[in-house]
């Protein structure tokens, strides 16, 4: 087992993963305004004191905020950070009043909005593009050659020579989508998997399995698992110009799983506990850095999936949340009323603050903090 990384190092490590995350997501935004001449007065990298600002020729204040975990762009006639709207606004002088983002079209306001996300997965499907040109694509077929004894598969009747083309579903061809199809299913779940066995299809119910593993820096992963291997892995050199549509489809991918994940959680099929936080996060950014640049990466790429998956979903003071009030919008003709947009930005809010709050309780409980003291006090 290795050591955990310092907690310097950590840090270190966790301001190169989400600094320049947090930069290419605002810088999404504040591009697109700018290319629909929407002024922007403040792009900020973090939150609460300012460290360090400077203004630029357009008078757009640049500032770097003591807390990392996150940014914004304050744009004419927003309110605050989480642009609101401003009634001022409409008081501004014509010309001035052209260069705000509430006096935009309600499609360029969504564009502007939806930048930010969008620009973080593109950013991880160059990422992921790079790495498949750099080591190509697994493209083994999904042929068991090998069973794990006891394992879930062993147990479902499956056999040495059978091809697996679906699993709860969903087509199957090669090994690397039957992995992560499988890992996307709590252990104990029950589905159907489809196999060809000497030019027969045949359906089997099978009970996914689980599969404990732990790390060099003892962290214990556990994820559903079927026991079958494949005794040669096939890879296929990926081209320049291919390479952008492997990681785009790639981060497809991931974005599939993640929201599979989230239902999973949802519905109470996988426990709240396997929800992690700043501190989880930070953990992980010294851990991946310690295994060398390819791992950290690598989870720079996860990570910035992970912002652009969040910030689309549908929660108010969440970039999803104003795409979701611009649809209601452009449909009925005219803004929601100021009323029920404040009271959605503060639920929204309480929510986001809650779920920070829940997060990093699961965090100290993962880092065993909680049975420390409990072992103080006793």
């Amino acid at each position: 087992m290795t050591a955990n990384p310092g907690f310097l190092f950590t840090v270190l490590a966790f301001l190169v993963v989400i600094g320049p995350l947090v930069f290419v997501h605002e810088l999404g935004h504040y591009l697109v305004g700018r290319w629909f001449g929407v002024h922007a007065e403040t792009f900020s990298i973090g939150f609460g004191k300012e460290l360090v600002a400077w203004h630029d020729k357009r008078g757009t204040r640049w500032r770097i905020a003591a807390m990392p975990l996150g940014g914004y762009v304050k744009f004419a006639g927003d309110m605050n950070a989480a642009s609101q709207t401003d009634p001022a606004w409409l008081e501004l002088p014509p010309h001035e009043r052209n260069r705000t983002f509430p006096a935009k079209p309600v499609w360029q306001r969504a564009l502007i909005v939806a930048a930010g996300p969008v620009v973080n997965l593109l950013f991880a499907a160059i990422v992921l593009a790079g790495f498949a040109f750099a080591y190509g694509e697994n493209v083994t077929p999904a042929q068991v050659s090998a069973i794990v004894k006891g394992s879930a598969a062993e147990k479902a009747g499956l056999k040495t020579g059978d091809r697996i083309v679906g699993f709860a579903g969903v087509e199957v061809e090669l090994f690397p989508d039957l992995k992560k199809l499988v890992v996307s299913h709590v252990p104990g779940e029950k589905v159907d998997i489809e196999v060809q066995r000497n030019g027969t299809n045949l359906t089997l119910p099978i009970v996914v399995g689980a599969q404990v593993e732990r790390d060099r820096f003892g962290n214990e992963y556990r994820y559903g698992a079927l026991g079958v291997q494949s005794t040669q892995s096939v890879l296929r050199p990926v081209g320049l110009l291919e390479a952008p549509l492997v990681g785009l489809r790639r981060t497809g991918e991931l974005i599939g799983m993640m929201a599979d994940g989230l239902v999973d959680i949802i519905l109470g099929k996988r426990s709240l506990q396997e929800l992690g936080g700043p501190l989880k996060m930070a953990q992980f950014s010294g851990e991946q850095a310690a295994l060398g640049p390819e791992a950290l990466i690598a989870f720079i790429a996860l990570v910035s999936i992970n912002l652009g998956f969040i910030n689309l979903l549908p929660i108010p003071m969440l970039d999803g949340g104003h795409l979701f009030f611009y649809g209601i919008e452009a449909i009925q003709r005219r803004p929601v009323s100021p009323r029920l947009q404040e009271i959605a930005f503060r639920s929204g809010l309480a929510l986001l603050l809650g779920l920070m709050i829940f997060v990093t309780l699961n965090d100290l409980a993962s880092f065993g903090l909680w049975r420390g003291l409990t072992g103080l006090i006793g």
